[in-house]
């Protein structure tokens, strides 16, 4: 917590200039006719568009990448593609509450167990079945909400535009470049709120490509950027201008905001969050081919290591069977795939650190080639009599509860096959894992059909925010139509992964949370097993070789879409 003398150093005038004219432009927003609305995010995806590259080498000089490098391919889906196909999203839904449409008109909504409506956001339009084949998501609503309700409710406070939200601070993420201004579009659209947003220090770099990024909102009076450290950001949340926070980072930066060291909190306002957490990858038992072992081994590596392991949904432990004849050759190919994957810089503040703690916990743990690290993790459910890749020594350091942010991976084995198993790990993950945010399963879909109304059930009962079925849940954070978010029901005494969701472009009311489903093998092997999936090694896999080039493509696609554009994507992808 800050001091008066500490912020006598601040530049308040200029912070509190930005924030009055944020004000005027909340005025300006609440009048603004959605037609006129969705005309802005068409004028801001343009701007968005034209400043891509920039905003790619930008990012990419921020982590240290080589521009070579096909890891740059991260920083264009991540970043401009990210946004575009959010503003593009958003877009549509404001034009057809213009038009007195609900956002889910014409949608086949679902059911999912319990009697819960479902509703698809993944494939969002035509092109998305193209590109994406194969993946899918569906949003599940809280249990109670009927049809009639998910669809008069979509909207949000689109709904009522006039009624505006005021002035939001936005502490943007210093991980992922799009975080932030995906952020700020939700709080505008979603709540009516015009947003004061502070850099993290690690993108200090990208304020002028932002700045020119949004010069269409900022010109409107509906965005301010500044950048500084946590004095700044304090100032700013108990700032009297402010009617609302949002954050995406850490629980202790939540709680220092929220409680500022005391047990009442102190921030007289509401916050929301998303603030990550260990994330499960759960792998079902069953007869795999060496090209599954290798496949999926690649999949698990990229969970881990996307973006350097600096992500909140970075798949941090694995869930195997102790039963599982295949698991020991599973392990190797997730050695292997680790050591594989294309070196970087260990570039987010206190990684190293991390990696220490992570050694000095696990002193038995095993060293992958370029800084990675894989450990077996001690767990009561685990079988005692079965071999691990290390063994964890007794320490503070759990890594079930501790969030590494860095590139370790852990292992857990529980005893068990088939339905016992599963109920076991979702047991686990459930009452052990820190936060909700995301969990990923990876099983055969003949081993998924045999489970049955058991898997569904299994799947049902997991309380993250995102569950990612032969998927990384990293597809549903950046499906523009998905809600994002922590399952819902933490509390500021008790955050976990954080309250409410973002992204969520069909602005779904009552969200409880989305389901991701890919396919277990990719194409032709996919075709051959009747999957029915034409998507071969997906462009965000840290061994696609083509990466870079597939996802500068389908940014500029998504900028402006034209079937002539699809031959180039497709030949590039094909080449990962």
């Amino acid at each position: 917590m800050s001091t008066t003398a500490d912020r006598a150093d601040l530049n308040t005038s200029q912070l509190d200039l930005a924030i009055a004219e944020l004000a005027a432009g909340s005025v300006r927003w609440g009048v603004t006719p959605l037609a006129a609305r969705s005309d802005l995010l068409a004028r801001t995806a343009a701007s968005v568009s034209d400043e891509a590259e920039r905003w790619v080498a930008a990012a990419a000089r921020a982590k240290g990448l080589d521009p070579s490098s096909p890891l740059i391919g991260e920083e264009w889906l991540t970043g401009p593609y990210g946004v575009l196909t959010s503003v593009n999203a958003l877009g549509r839904t404001l034009r057809a509450l213009a038009s007195g449409r609900s956002p889910l008109a014409g949608q086949r909504l679902g059911r999912a167990p319990g009697g819960r409506v479902t509703v698809p956001v993944l494939p969002h339009n035509a092109w998305d079945g193209l590109l994406l084949h194969g993946f899918r998501a569906r949003a599940w609503l809280r249990p109670g909400v009927t049809v009639r309700q998910a669809q008069v409710s979509a909207g949000l406070g689109q709904l009522s535009p006039t009624a505006t939200g005021g002035v939001g601070l936005v502490l943007g993420a210093g991980n992922i470049s799009s975080i932030a201004p995906l952020d700020v579009l939700y709080e505008l659209v979603a709540h009516n709120r015009v947003s004061l947003l502070k850099l993290n220090p690690t993108f200090d770099g990208l304020l002028p490509i932002y700045r020119a990024a949004f010069a269409p909102l900022i010109a409107q009076g509906l965005l301010r950027i500044v950048t500084g450290g946590a004095d700044v950001g304090d100032y700013l949340a108990h700032h009297a201008g402010i009617s609302h926070v949002h954050i995406t980072g850490s629980a202790t930066t939540h709680n220092a905001i929220v409680f500022g060291g005391s047990k009442t909190p102190r921030l007289g306002k509401p916050i929301s969050s998303e603030l990550g957490g260990v994330s499960p990858i759960i792998v079902l038992p069953g007869r795999w081919s060496p090209q599954d072992l290798r496949y999926q081994a690649e999949h698990v590596a990229t969970m881990r290591l996307h973006n350097g392991g600096y992500n909140c949904i970075a798949g941090q432990v694995l869930v195997l069977s102790a039963a599982w004849p295949q698991k020991r050759a599973f392990l190797a190919a997730v050695a292997a795939a680790l050591a594989a994957a294309p070196t970087r810089p260990a570039w987010y503040p206190g990684s190293d650190e991390r990696m220490r703690a992570a050694r000095a916990a696990y002193p038995a743990a095993q060293p992958i080639p370029g800084g990675r690290l894989l450990v077996a993790v001690a767990n009561l459910a685990a079988s005692p009599s079965t071999a691990s890749p290390s063994t964890a020594s007794p320490s503070t350091e759990n890594m079930l509860t501790t969030e590494y942010f860095a590139p370790v991976l852990g292992v857990v084995e529980l005893l068990g096959d088939n339905q016992t198993y599963l109920d076991a790990a979702v047991r686990t993950v459930n009452r052990d894992f820190l936060g909700t945010l995301g969990v990923n399963i990876i099983g055969l879909p003949r081993t998924i059909r045999r489970l049955g109304p058991g898997f569904a059930q299994a799947v049902t009962r997991l309380q993250y925010g995102t569950i990612a079925i032969n998927a990384w849940t990293g597809i549903g954070f950046l499906s523009a139509a998905a809600p994002w978010g922590a399952f819902p029901g933490h509390t500021l005494d008790d955050v976990q992964s954080g309250i409410g969701v973002v992204h969520n472009a069909l602005l779904l009311d009552e969200v409880e949370r989305t389901v991701v489903r890919g396919p277990f093998r990719p194409f032709p092997r996919s075709v051959a097993h009747a999957e029915w999936a034409l998507l071969p090694k997906p462009p965000w896999f840290v061994s696609a070789r083509s990466g870079a080039r597939t996802a500068r493509l389908l940014t500029e696609f998504a900028a402006y879409p034209s079937a002539r554009k699809l031959p180039r994507i497709l030949v590039a992808a094909f080449h990962a």
